[in-house]
């Protein structure tokens, strides 16, 4: 069995599916179904008994060493995290509390689980930290893309408390011996995302006849990597990763947020175009670009590739035309995540 913490959010989610679809091997998911985590992603699990979901948070100090200790997994999978920059800016303390202490509590948790294990299990057991890009600050237009040695330089409330996590990550390995490994991952997309990002955010409002918020001029550069890649890279890693190494995850596919979006309205164009035929680019609406944003991100994902021999599958082209497919496919979905709570959000993050 595998423990995997943060498994109903966007990424968990897809790993959790992705995992029960290939392998037999049970999944222990334990999830405090803040905001962006929804059990309606894992609705197709209802029913089987290889999945065991526990609504808990990450830093309990009495759940987790009594999951670990009842069900012994040999691995446990952290995607547990806040995870959005505009909502760090705007509550900071959120994502102290999360991914700074609760990774410390459950870093505790695991160590004094592991410490008493078998030698065999011992030898056995990972622990895998899923981080971000972020933590590596940004990039100008030529800057060379992020390999794993480069320097920390986090610029938001987010970055900082994903670096700090990290940080703990790294020092267990190296103070206590913990069998960890460290992924950082570029801007994901595709299924189940929530509609607070700029894709889906954006697919969404295209549907609705609403704005299609850009911050700024447009022209911050991601990396985009499909989730579905993501979560194979991560199985790799956990399969064969060096301990106490970090693996950056990306999807050689540099897009500047104004390219994204224009994308997206070419497919919508094609797959759902608009009653009175103009372009969803109609939509498309420049805002006050937000404090601190980061210019460019890029992932240098040659080690992975040389190491484990990930590279991923979808271009952003193949990747972007799936994931509209999918909103288009699954409204009900769409309409049942997007709350009040959340449109009260987007309200006050883009007036």
């Amino acid at each position: 069995m595998i423990l995997v913490t943060g498994g109903a959010g966007f990424i968990g989610s897809n790993f959790v599916l992705d995992w029960l679809a290939q392998s037999d091997e049970p999944v222990l998911n334990l999830d405090l179904l803040t905001y962006a985590g929804n059990l309606e992603n894992l609705s197709s699990l209802e029913n089987n008994p290889s999945h065991i979901f526990v609504r808990g948070d990450i830093g309990d100090a009495k759940l987790v060493p009594e999951l670990l200790q009842n069900f012994q997994p040999r691995a446990v999978i952290n995607f547990a995290a806040e995870s959005h920059v505009d909502r760090s800016i705007h509550g900071p303390e959120d994502f102290i509390q999360t991914n700074v202490v609760g990774t410390f509590h459950l870093l505790e948790s695991v160590r004094a689980y592991w410490s008493n294990l078998g030698e065999k299990p011992k030898s056995a057991f990972r622990f895998l930290h899923v981080s971000t890009d972020e933590v590596y600050g940004t990039l100008g237009p030529k800057d060379s893309a992020f390999t794993e040695t480069t320097p920390y330089a986090p610029n938001s409330p987010y970055s900082a408390s994903k670096a700090a996590s990290d940080h703990l990550v790294r020092a267990y390995h190296h103070t206590y011996g913990l069998p960890v490994l460290t992924t950082n991952c570029s801007n994901n997309y595709g299924p189940y995302h929530f509609p607070e990002k700029l894709i889906p955010l954006c697919l969404l409002n295209a549907l609705n006849g609403k704005p299609l918020p850009i911050y700024g001029d447009g022209q911050q550069v991601r990396d985009w990597l499909f989730v579905k890649d993501h979560c194979a890279a991560i199985r790799r890693v956990l399969d064969d990763g060096k301990l106490g190494e970090t693996y950056n995850v990306g999807g050689w596919n540099e897009k500047a947020n104004l390219d994204v979006v224009n994308t997206l309205c070419e497919i919508l164009d094609e797959l759902k175009p608009r009653t009175n035929g103009d372009s969803y680019k109609a939509q498309i609406t420049f805002v006050k670009d937000r404090p601190g944003h980061d210019r460019r991100y890029a992932i240098d994902a040659t080690k992975i590739e040389r190491e484990l021999g990930w590279k991923p599958q979808e271009t952003f082209e193949t990747g972007i035309r799936q994931t509209v497919t999918w909103y288009l496919e699954n409204q009900s979905w769409v309409n049942n995540v997007v709350s009040g709570e959340y449109r009260q959000w987007l309200n006050k993050q883009y007036s």
